[in-house]
């Protein structure tokens, strides 16, 4: 017994199926003519309800389904099946064609007899549209990555299994497809880099940071080594879900290989530039020292001949001490281009000391040269060795003199600067004074000026400059902790510029024996001195000097000969060369300090940098005279008494 459908609810179904318009929802006879028609139907189909109820439905077909007997094949599947499903072109009214989906479901009565079919349709044009560009993006990828033969291109999972494999991770990896999917990425680090967890290092990074970028060496499949940039990406779903790992390496061998020859050429390259300049040095000092030698050999000869006869050989000896003196003048010069001369750094002012330097100017210039000077009301004072600094302006000046041919106007600035971190190469932070030395000369070209600070590069022509001015200057300023600059152009003069750092507040000053030669030969009481020194010509001269002295003075050549004689008897003083083979003056000093505490040390040397155990040390400079020897024993001496008594009479104090 059936159930009445309640009355009216015919209608109501009739109103939904006729009012949905993203779906075409019509009945077919049992032969396939169109019987209903709902609005989604007329929407994408085109045919109003009158136009299409009556005619078959195969019209929706294409040509090519049509001839196939599709439309019967759709119907009888349903009717056997119970249900018919599928995907295709079909046609509106205008002919135009629509990508559907469609659903067959026959129609029965009671009995089981069909008597027509149910049809929805529902057009899905735009959606395979978009399948179909994301299918043609994806074989573009698939092309392109697999097109790619320079950087191996692949995928990895979450813990590093290759899960893609393009042409070119095969071409320099040496793996087939076959041979790697499913592989770990490890297996192409080295031995070292896997014990030191590098690729899962490299995986958390890329994990965590979102990308790993790194170089270094990876394995090839036959076991050779080649140099890899690697790069991994993150591959998230739309959740953020970590689900693998971008790929990508370079092979960079040959770059790498090229980039180090390129290093080795330069290294050769600068090796032969420095090998050109230490021969340009050495060449320059052997012609300047062979020169004073002759003039000191050729002295003593002619004295020793005259000395024969009992000639007046002052001059000769004279000519001789000049020409040492000299020669003690080029090797500051030089320890100045090293910047290893000892340098007396003080509190200078510098208007004062230009001031005081003026007649020694007017006279090393010639009356063609007009001196000016230009400094503010208060400049403060440089941290400077004055000396020196009086040596270094007057090689500025000299040097502009000879760029204006002895005639014209040489300005000395002085002016206060205080400069920002790392504004200026080369120099810190801070204040400085900033002495200049202007002229009105011929200036320099640009390949004059990028040469001007090496040794022995002049340009006033054979015999008339050593070129070692400028490097000496520049040596002095960077050892004063400041530097030298040159601005210069062609027909525009030339200055150059001493950058001096400001002098700190004023320290106490250190004692130094301030004795005059006079005074000091007078005040030597005799000593009993043990000289060392490994030069017999050297220790020969020391110990001469020291003897006329009045000193009764023992001699050793190294530095255990002197521990044994020091073994043998007891000393006032010793006085030993710095530079030995074996142990050193500081070295003997130690020691001797260990053995006979408090014994005065005097170290003689000629370098500037010693150890900084010397630094507390008495210390004597070569090349010295008698008055100088004299002076430093007499104050070392007088030390050692003063600290004798205290530790006899400690209540003094």
């Amino acid at each position: 017994m059936s159930t009445a459908a309640p009355e009216g609810s015919g209608n109501r179904f009739e109103l939904l199926v006729q009012n949905v318009t993203d779906y075409a929802i019509y009945m077919l006879s049992a032969n396939g003519i169109v019987v209903s028609w709902n609005a989604g139907a007329r929407r994408f189909k085109g045919y109003e309800a009158d136009e299409i109820i009556g005619e078959h439905f195969s019209r929706f077909y294409t040509p090519e389904d049509q001839a196939a007997g599709l439309p019967a094949l759709a119907l009888d599947t349903a009717e056997n099946a119970g249900r018919f499903e599928a995907e295709g072109w079909r046609v509106r009214k205008d002919g135009s064609r629509f990508w559907a989906h469609v659903v067959i479901d026959p129609i029965r009565e009671p009995g089981g007899q069909l008597i027509g079919f149910a049809k929805v349709t529902r057009d899905l044009t735009e959606r395979r549209a978009a399948e179909e560009e994301l299918r043609r993006s994806e074989e573009r990828f698939r092309l392109l990555v697999q097109g790619v033969t320079d950087y191996a291109i692949y995928m990895l999972d979450p813990i590093g299994t290759i899960t893609s494999w393009n042409p070119g991770a095969e071409r320099f990896k040496g793996y087939t497809t076959e041979e790697i999917l499913g592989q770990n990425f490890a297996r192409f680090y080295s031995e070292e880099d896997r014990m030191a967890g590098l690729p899962s290092r490299a995986l958390d990074t890329a994990a965590r940071e979102g990308r790993f970028e790194a170089e270094g060496w990876r394995i090839r499949k036959d076991g050779s080594r080649f140099w890899a940039h690697v790069i991994i990406d993150t591959i998230r779903s739309a959740a953020g879900e970590l689900i693998g790992f971008a790929k990508i390496t370079r092979d960079l061998t040959e770059r790498r290989e090229t980039q180090l020859a390129l290093e080795e050429a330069r290294e050769a390259v600068f090796q032969a530039q420095k090998m050109e300049a230490i021969g340009k040095l050495t060449g320059g000092v052997a012609h300047d020292f062979n020169n004073l030698l002759a003039v000191i050999v050729g002295s003593l000869d002619l004295a020793r001949q005259r000395l024969a006869t009992g000639a007046d050989v002052s001059r000769y000896i004279d000519n001789a001490m000049t020409a040492a003196e000299r020669g003690a003048t080029l090797t500051q010069r030089m320890l100045a281009f090293a910047r290893k001369q000892e340098l007396k750094l003080r509190s200078v002012d510098c208007v004062a000391l230009v001031r005081d330097m003026a007649d020694l100017l007017k006279t090393t210039l010639g009356s063609g040269i007009a001196i000016e000077t230009r400094f503010p009301l208060h400049l403060s004072a440089a941290h400077a060795d004055p000396a020196q600094l009086e040596l270094a302006l007057l090689n500025l000046a000299v040097n502009a003199r000879d760029a204006m041919a002895g005639d014209g106007r040489i300005i000395i600035e002085g002016v206060e600067a205080t400069l920002p971190k790392a504004q200026r190469p080369g120099l810190e932070g801070g204040p400085y004074v900033r002495l200049s030395v202007i002229d009105e000369g011929e200036g320099m070209d640009a390949a004059t000026l990028e040469r001007a600070r090496e040794p022995f590069f002049t340009t006033k022509g054979v015999g008339k400059g050593t070129g070692l001015g400028l490097s000496m200057v520049h040596g002095f300023a960077e050892q004063c902790g400041g530097s030298l600059t040159i601005v210069s152009e062609p027909g525009q003069g030339t200055t150059v510029s001493l950058w001096l750092p400001m002098a700190p507040a004023e320290p106490a000053e250190v004692a130094v024996a301030d004795i005059p030669d006079a005074l000091a030969l007078a005040l030597t009481e005799p000593l009993v001195i043990l000289a060392v020194d490994d030069d017999d010509l050297v220790l020969t001269n020391t110990a001469g000097m020291l003897e006329e002295l009045g000193h009764t003075v023992f001699q050793a050549t190294s530095g255990p000969d002197a521990l044994r004689i020091l073994e043998q008897g007891s000393v006032d003083l010793v006085i030993s060369d710095y530079a030995m083979p074996g142990m050193t003056g500081t070295q003997l000093a130690d020691e001797i300090e260990q053995r006979l505490p408090g014994l005065p040390v005097v170290i003689i040397t000629g370098f500037a940098e010693l150890p900084p155990n010397m630094t507390q040390r008495p210390r004597l400079d070569k090349p010295f005279k008698q008055a100088e020897l004299a002076r430093i024993v007499t104050a070392v001496a007088q030390d050692h008494q003063k600290l004798v008594r205290l530790a006899a009479h400690p209540d003094d104090l």
